[in-house]
């Protein structure tokens, strides 16, 4: 059975990062957009990082225009837009595609363990949560309309 551990993904700075970096790590996978209706839902997204860190909660951001076209700026835009409206630190990756042929292993990964409602694979829009434990196993999937804050039961569970 294959783990989130065996992918890797580029960062917004070029770095290529294995996410076996993150082994023993709870995590929450997010694709997101700088010009969406559920952008501020980064606020939400930084809280939980900043609260649980340290107890071992890592958010990756992996932003995506294949919605709305609401992502359109290149990795530096996307990176100055974070920080400077929703002061995020933690990890973002450069722009991927989580939908079709051209969808990022990783996404295809996430969502064929974890599909969506009735068992429907497909990304429907930016801001899908992917809950994964401390072994790399996809635990739950979150809708966008899903809040942050909404989640922090299941996230407490897991550390």
């Amino acid at each position: 059975m294959s783990t989130i551990y065996t992918f890797t993904a580029q960062a917004l700075n070029g770095e290529t990062i294995s996410l076996d970096r993150y082994r023993g790590k709870v995590l929450l996978i997010v694709n997101t957009a700088s010009e969406c209706g559920f952008t501020p839902q980064y606020a939400g997204l930084q809280k939980l990082h900043e609260e649980y860190a340290a107890r071992g909660l890592e958010v990756l951001g992996f932003p995506c225009n294949q919605f709305g076209k609401q992502e359109p700026g290149d990795a530096g835009q996307i990176g100055s837009f974070c920080e400077q409206n929703y002061g995020v630190t933690f990890q973002m990756f450069d722009k991927i595609e989580v939908n079709g042929a051209s969808a990022h292993p990783l996404y295809r990964h996430l969502t064929s363990e974890a599909p969506g409602i009735l068992g429907l694979e497909g990304i429907k829009w930016n801001f899908t949560k992917f809950l994964v434990d401390r072994d790399g196993n996809v635990v739950e999937r979150y809708a966008p309309t899903t809040k942050p804050d909404a989640l922090t039961a299941d996230i407490e569970k897991l550390l």
